[in-house]
């Protein structure tokens, strides 16, 4: 990156924005209730987030180079374990508190440091497994309360099982991110969210044999309105 731009206060800005929009999207699966299956929420929330990516992506008159990709089979691996995580996460999401699916959502960057370790050779200096170490101290502090209610069953039972959950969900995103790693040394951002979002919509359509649910007008607009914000 050349000196004239880099732009830190520009980044910082773009990164509490995203994060405003995935609380947005937090927010409206929440409000949707927790009978709708994740599988269903996965579709909606890949499906529409096509909308605001193709509009940028014409914006900038880059929509036909996005679809141009030498690595096909990469961008399925990331989206199969993107979305897996993603299904998980939502599920989890449908029996959590958000405060808690969020906090426990932190594991994923954490995974993302131990996975770059150990599959790409990626050097990891003291001062960050510190942090990771640190940071998944505050993650088991968070599910112990979940683990230990796990044995009464009942409604606490569910929410462990909700907790397990984000935390395998966790996971996964941290192998969706190291395969992202890998995608950027050929592939252009635009191409890498686009079949993110397309892979999504494929992988999560097949869950509706599974026992989707009919929604009403509240619920279809807050997935969409979730689905637009996440993209």
């Amino acid at each position: 990156m050349s000196a004239d731009t880099y732009n830190p206060v520009r980044g910082i800005v773009l990164k509490l924005t995203s994060v405003a929009f995935f609380l947005v999207m937090q927010t409206c699966i929440k409000a949707a209730g927790p009978d709708v299956p994740a599988g269903q929420i996965t579709f909606f929330r890949s499906a529409f987030a096509i909308l605001p990516i193709i509009l940028y992506l014409a914006w900038l008159r880059s929509l036909t180079r996005a679809f141009h990709t030498s690595n096909l089979f990469g961008h399925f691996k990331r989206g199969f374990l993107g979305i897996l995580s993603m299904m998980c996460g939502f599920y989890g999401l449908t029996l959590l508190p958000l405060p808690e699916f969020i906090a426990i959502g932190y594991a994923s960057p954490l995974m993302s440091v131990v996975f770059a370790a150990v599959m790409l050779g990626e050097t990891v200096r003291v001062y960050r497994w510190s942090a990771v170490v640190v940071g998944m101290m505050g993650v088991v502090i968070i599910l112990w309360p979940k683990m230990t209610l796990l044995q009464n069953g009942g409604l606490e039972a569910s929410e462990s099982i909700g907790a397990l959950a984000v935390l395998f969900g966790a996971v996964l995103g941290g192998l969706a991110m190291v395969q992202v790693r890998q995608l950027v040394v050929t592939e252009r951002t635009p191409t890498i969210v686009l079949y993110f979002s397309l892979t999504g919509t494929l992988i999560s359509a097949f869950s509706m044999p599974f026992g989707w649910e009919w929604l009403d007008m509240k619920q279809a607009s807050l997935l969409i309105s979730a689905g637009i914000a996440g993209g």
